[in-house]
């Protein structure tokens, strides 16, 4: 009985995440090598996201390891005067207000990445569509009713959601349709929304990249010592019967 309890306590979470709902996430195909797209997903995040969103675990000086001066950072990335560089991404507004205002206190972006996946915030980002029956006016494809604005509706535009016929199945076909061209092209915001989600994945392990480097140099070391080790040890026992 404790096994099972052991169990259940562990997939819980996945069931819950389950019980969303389904839906089809596209593939944000992020690179995480590519310094250039985290930097614009950093500009993106501080200038649209971190209004609301902290990201408290992350320092701005991390950003110098991407090849960012600590000028850049304050020139481009900090807004707040009584801000540094080796601060925080924090927010001025409080959890209660966050609750007051949004129903939910908008949640720290830390390690989101890790906790949702990359494909579902890129589905997330671009899956916002006009919906005048929720307070805040707009819902979502992969998160519905959510208590978000569309931060980013002027760079994609309005999108509304069209559903058709039922199938055989009982099961209804649903498509976004852009209603609004925003001041991004389709593409262009696609793009921009990559370049934000992997940033938002660099802030969740900003050592993986460096990790799996380590890592592979380590298992080719280990290969080299086992093929070292077995010539040595063929070379002790070969006249030992």
């Amino acid at each position: 009985m404790r096994t099972v309890l052991l169990i259940a306590c562990l997939l819980s979470p996945l069931l819950a995440f389950g019980a969303g709902g389904e839906v089809k996430l596209d593939r944000a195909n992020i690179d995480p090598t590519d310094a250039v797209s985290i930097q614009r997903g950093a500009k993106v995040f501080v200038n649209y996201c971190l209004n609301c969103h902290s990201a408290s675990f992350m320092r701005y000086n991390k950003l110098m390891e991407l090849g960012l001066s600590e000028e850049q950072i304050k020139d481009n990335l900090i807004f707040a005067a009584d801000q540094k560089v080796g601060d925080t991404m924090t927010v001025a507004m409080s959890e209660a207000d966050g609750k007051a205002w949004f129903g939910v206190a908008p949640p720290d972006l830390s390690v989101i990445a890790r906790s949702r996946g990359v494909d579902w915030l890129y589905t997330y980002l671009r899956g916002f569509y006009r919906d005048e029956s929720v307070a805040t006016g707009w819902n979502n494809v992969a998160f519905p009713n959510v208590g978000m604005p569309h931060v980013l509706w002027k760079l994609q535009g309005i999108q509304r959601l069209h559903i058709g016929e039922a199938d055989a199945h009982g099961k209804a076909h649903s498509e976004l349709v852009l209603e609004t061209p925003g001041t991004l092209s389709p593409q262009e915001y696609d793009n921009l929304v990559r370049d934000l989600v992997n940033y938002i994945h660099y802030m969740a392990e900003p050592a993986a990249v460096q990790r799996v480097r380590i890592g592979i140099v380590v298992l080719i070391f280990l290969g080299l010592m086992a093929v070292l080790t077995w010539l040595l040890k063929r070379e002790y026992w070969k006249d030992v019967h």
